[in-house]
């Protein structure tokens, strides 16, 4: 099987172009994941907390229902 040098050459060209390719979309990927990671965490802490728990009494000390 005989293989013509440009024909290596191009094809390494080729794949070294798609790398690149891939490097890129994965490097927009991460970043991507990355805003969406501080936009969860920022609606996570908007999130009100619930009323604490009664102490005393017989209502609310055992079963905390928050609407």
């Amino acid at each position: 099987m005989d293989v013509s040098p440009a024909a290596m050459v191009n094809a390494t060209v080729q794949m070294q172009q798609a790398q690149s390719i891939q490097q890129g979309q994965i490097a927009v990927f991460k970043k991507t994941m990355d805003i969406a990671e501080s936009s969860v965490a920022q609606l996570i802490q908007s999130i009100p907390q619930p009323p604490a728990l009664a102490t005393s009494g017989t209502l609310g000390t055992r079963l905390n229902v928050y609407a």
